[in-house]
């Protein structure tokens, strides 16, 4: 598995400390890092398919200090996807309405067939890019529909619908900012903490210290602005275990990489 983190905050606050622990685990998920810092929709992205312990750019990154509202990270353990550049998340796509969407995904989809047209389109071979793809086309089909954008309750009702069902027999924990709104979810239990500070919440799929975090509730989709709550989702109960043929899986595409 990946590991992802995240900040969303309603005042700026340096996350460096957050930032040095998170990329600390690298060794246990060598194949690549990334960094995206976001000011509404404006958002930059960093990422090299290197381990992020062993990377002497982030290294540098990190000895300055990071001052966000917004931000998310990820380390890769890659299990669909060679281990180059254009696998490493976050990916980051705009919608017909030039609103930018950017995701982080730690999980795998064993089987969803309304991702399987994206194989020839995406730009590398993840399972997570595909995802991206899979949402910003099912906005854009919404959008064109109704002549205009989507408003935040339609836009998180959207996602709603979309991770209910791609959630069946998939590992699903993810994490998306639509340049307003943080949606998290997961369906693999113990594998996305959050914390509230006085500036906001934090996400991560560990705790990166012992300030209090909390695992996110599972099977549901939240949506924070600002850090806070905003919108919570259905409870579609489709958490995901390991099983032997999932295993067997995964070993076979690790095997192949």
């Amino acid at each position: 598995m990946c590991e992802i983190f995240a900040a969303n905050l309603h005042k700026e606050q340096q996350i460096n400390e957050y930032l040095k622990v998170f990329f600390s685990h690298s060794p246990n998920h060598p194949h690549g890092w990334g960094l995206a810092i976001a000011d509404g929709n404006n958002v930059s992205v960093e990422k090299e398919p290197v381990q992020a312990s062993k990377s002497l750019y982030l290294k540098n990154r990190l000895s300055h200090q990071i001052i966000v509202k917004t931000a998310m990270a990820h380390i890769r353990y890659a299990t669909i996807g060679n281990v180059e550049y254009r696998n490493c998340h976050p990916y980051s796509k705009f919608d017909n309405r030039s609103r930018r969407w950017t995701m982080i995904h730690n999980g795998t989809i064993f089987e969803y067939s309304p991702l399987d047209k994206f194989f020839k389109k995406q730009k590398g071979d993840t399972d997570s890019e595909r995802i991206l793809l899979y949402i910003i086309e099912q906005i854009n089909t919404q959008q064109k529909a109704i002549g205009r954008p989507l408003d935040p309750e339609e836009r998180f009702d959207l996602l709603d619908s979309i991770v209910c069902d791609m959630a069946k027999g998939n590992k699903l924990n993810l994490l998306i900012f639509d340049g307003e709104y943080m949606y998290a979810h997961s369906n693999y239990f113990g594998s996305l903490h959050y914390l509230e500070t006085d500036g906001g919440m934090l996400f991560s799929t560990l705790p990166l210290n012992d300030e209090g975090w909390r695992k996110l509730p599972l099977t549901t989709l939240h949506a924070f602005k600002n850090g806070k709550l905003a919108f919570k989702g259905t409870n579609h109960r489709n958490e995901f275990f390991d099983n032997e043929e999932s295993l067997k899986y995964l070993y076979q595409i690790f095997a192949d990489l």
